[in-house]
């Protein structure tokens, strides 16, 4: 999917967990299948977790998890994952990596959901949680930030979609559509904490119900625009409104909000479209929801 990608194997991890924790030694090492970009995830035994970085840039989500997700578990109403150990790079493998206590669960998939409105609602009270959070000294969260920091590399998405016509994407539309989230007023209260990456893969659901969300490599505190993802990649019409509704977002916000699930979904399309379906599947799926909803 990436330059620079570091080559991991069950051998690989095995000889880790090994090396750094020899009381988990003899339980089995398995590869388990993930749609996500950044980490490889390894089941060890039946209750833990190995999750590695695949390139250096996820190497710094490895301690800000292992900082902050035992500061935020008990101040949030979904399970989050707790770290187990602590790995060091070793056997060739460069950088940091964790142990999870494995968290049971299915992800969600938009146009599959058995509770789209309670989902709506456990959602929305996770993220109301977040922005709740008053704890000091987080750096702003990576999709935090003004959405023109976004402009450049959107627009040249916009651009490379022109030229995949059987992607069939509306380009005039999405372009009208990013212009208009541009001109909508930024945030101007003070920042707030937000996950940062609410995808459906880094939700856990359970009979149609949230029971956990993971993945906190892009947490951060800023624009609470940040959070609002799941109105356009996994919910439906009902439930968008279900879930903008309990959190209270105003004109301004959702539209930000919007403008920056789109921005994702067209830079997400065209970079993994021959790499990762399940990246682009969402992708495709946002793009629908964000121009049906004009």
């Amino acid at each position: 999917m990436h330059p620079g990608m570091h080559p991991i194997d069950d051998d690989l991890v095995g000889r880790l967990i090994a090396a750094r924790f020899p009381e988990w030694a003899e339980l089995p090492v398995r590869r388990w299948p993930s749609g996500g970009t950044v980490n490889a995830m390894y089941r060890l035994g039946d209750d833990m977790v190995v999750r590695l970085p695949l390139v250096r840039g996820g190497a710094k989500d490895v301690a800000k998890e292992q900082n902050w997700l035992p500061r935020l578990a008990s101040r949030l109403p979904t399970a989050i994952p707790e770290v187990l150990g602590a790995g060091q790079p070793a056997e060739g493998y460069p950088w940091p990596w964790s142990v999870y206590r494995w968290l049971a669960g299915e992800h969600p998939q938009p146009g599959a959901l058995s509770e789209p409105v309670l989902l709506a609602k456990d959602l929305a009270e996770f993220v109301a949680a977040m922005r709740n959070i008053t704890l000091p000294g987080q750096e702003r969260a990576h999709r935090g930030g003004p959405l023109a920091l976004l402009d450049s590399s959107t627009k040249a998405a916009i651009e490379h979609l022109r030229e995949i016509p059987e992607e069939d994407v509306d380009c005039d539309a999405v372009a009208a559509a990013w212009e208009n989230a541009l001109r909508a007023p930024g945030w101007d209260g003070p920042p707030v904490w937000l996950h940062g990456d609410l995808m459906p893969g880094n939700l856990l659901v359970n009979g149609g119900r949230l029971s956990a969300v993971i993945d906190f490599g892009c947490l951060g505190v800023g624009d609470p625009a940040g959070d609002l993802f799941p109105a356009w990649n996994l919910l439906p019409a009902e439930a968008r409104l279900v879930f903008r509704e309990a959190l209270g977002v105003d004109d301004a916000t959702w539209i930000r909000g919007r403008g920056r699930a789109l921005s994702q979904a067209l830079i997400a399309l065209p970079y993994y479209r021959t790499t990762n379906s399940a990246m682009t599947d969402n992708a495709r799926h946002v793009i629908r929801a964000v121009l049906q909803e004009g």
